[in-house]
């Protein structure tokens, strides 16, 4: 079983969710001039599987994910254009914004 870790917030009327592949947490990317930190502060919470993680992703207004499993199952289920994904040392990283 695929796991990822997640970490859900209210911020205000908004429901923050954090994902990343279980494997990334601590990591730090780097790509040329961008230096991006996989932070255990923003990221860890509780450890699901990616279908666990994708309906929380379905629920949430503001949801930031890192990784090649989540991000994959997030294009596969509709929730993320392909286009939208920017890569950093060949990980992807997606942002979703429902207003």
């Amino acid at each position: 079983m695929l796991e990822v870790y997640i970490n859900m917030r209210k911020w205000g009327r908004f429901t923050v969710l954090a994902t990343c592949d279980a494997e990334l947490l601590g990591q730090v990317l780097r790509d040329g001039k961008i230096v991006f930190e996989v932070k255990e502060g923003f990221y860890k919470g509780s450890k699901v599987s990616v279908d666990e993680a994708i309906e929380l992703v379905k629920q949430c207004t503001i949801v930031n994910m890192v990784g090649k499993h989540i991000v994959k199952r997030a294009i596969q289920e509709g929730l993320v254009h392909p286009e939208a994904i920017l890569e950093i040392s060949g990980v992807p990283h997606a942002q979703i914004v429902k207003m």
